[in-house]
């Protein structure tokens, strides 16, 4: 199925202040060339200051740029999803891998945020493209200051022994990681998450739930107090143990540097991990009392021997 586009906004630093129009995209977006950018905007896809830009004008600071990606094929997604607890204020759903609630990657059309305060019916309506019923939120004002913390369950790799994480070469049976994640450069997209020493303060607390050393791996169990995009994938490679099957992030928490340049890849749930949210807990918005909800994890994470 067919998305409408896509929107992508730049505004022009002082750094990028000079550059002729079509440069910029080429610099900044090395996944196309500059013939192919220059197309592009010949062809009024890029609007400079909200009017048809030209591939040699020459940009200024504080110009905003906005490229329109024309429409393209969505992959199928799934639309069948379990409702865990329901009440007038909250609803939690058990979504099934596959099912974006971002924009990311090759979707487009499915921009929906399940977690949204108050939206949660109409968002999960939108995304999916039901009719189906479902309950209409309330409007409490509570709900805006929900936070929850989540334990997930993952299938990782044994440490290839990382000094800055403190593993050494065999994985104790618990262990915190601490590095701060932020915006890191890489092609498709522009940038990624990753470890980056001055980014945003982020923890992640791991438990060995199950060993299996015939795969050189084991079953986790993670908690993260923050919720930083990717952590727990990149949190897991810092510390030398990265999720069995991600190809995008190698020891340290960075992307890999060697190809990976589709989008795609950078996806979440897209390069063949396992990482299951096994239960949240969070404070009712109406009443004072916790609330946790439990998903069972799938047969490839069971905890049990």
């Amino acid at each position: 199925m067919k998305n409408r586009g896509y929107s992508y906004p730049n505004r022009i630093s002082p750094a990028e202040a000079g550059f002729a129009v079509a440069a910029f995209y080429a610099g900044r977006y090395p996944h196309s060339t500059e013939a192919e950018w220059r197309r592009r905007i010949e062809a009024g896809q890029v609007l400079l200051n909200g009017l048809p830009a030209s591939p040699d004008e020459i940009l200024t600071r504080g110009d905003v740029l906005l490229y329109h990606r024309l429409s393209w094929e969505e992959p199928e997604a799934p639309t069948d999803f379990a409702t865990l607890i329901e009440d007038d204020d909250i609803l939690v759903l058990s979504k099934p891998s596959g099912l974006p609630v971002l924009p990311a990657g090759s979707s487009s059309r499915t921009r929906c945020s399940i977690w949204s305060a108050n939206d949660s019916a109409r968002h999960v309506r939108r995304c999916i493209g039901s009719d189906a019923a479902l309950p209409e939120p309330s409007s409490s004002p509570a709900t805006a200051g929900l936070r929850a913390r989540w334990p997930s369950y993952v299938r990782a790799a044994h440490p290839q022994g990382l000094p800055g994480a403190g593993l050494g070469t065999r994985m104790p049976d618990a262990f915190t990681v601490d590095a701060p994640i932020g915006p890191v450069p890489y092609r498709l997209p522009a940038t990624v998450n990753a470890y980056r020493p001055d980014g945003r303060p982020s923890l992640s607390h791991v438990r060995v739930l199950r060993r299996l050393p015939d795969e050189n791996a084991s079953i986790l169990e993670v908690t993260i107090p923050t919720g930083r995009p990717h952590q727990i994938r990149i949190h897991l490679s810092y510390a030398g143990c990265p999720l069995v099957g991600d190809t995008l992030y190698r020891t340290g928490g960075i992307p890999r540097a060697d190809g990976l340049d589709d989008e795609w890849a950078t996806t979440p749930g897209a390069t063949g991990y396992v990482l299951h949210s096994w239960k949240i807990r969070f404070p009712h918005p109406a009443r004072s009392e916790e609330i946790e909800v439990v998903s069972p994890p799938p047969t490839a994470l069971e905890p049990g021997a």
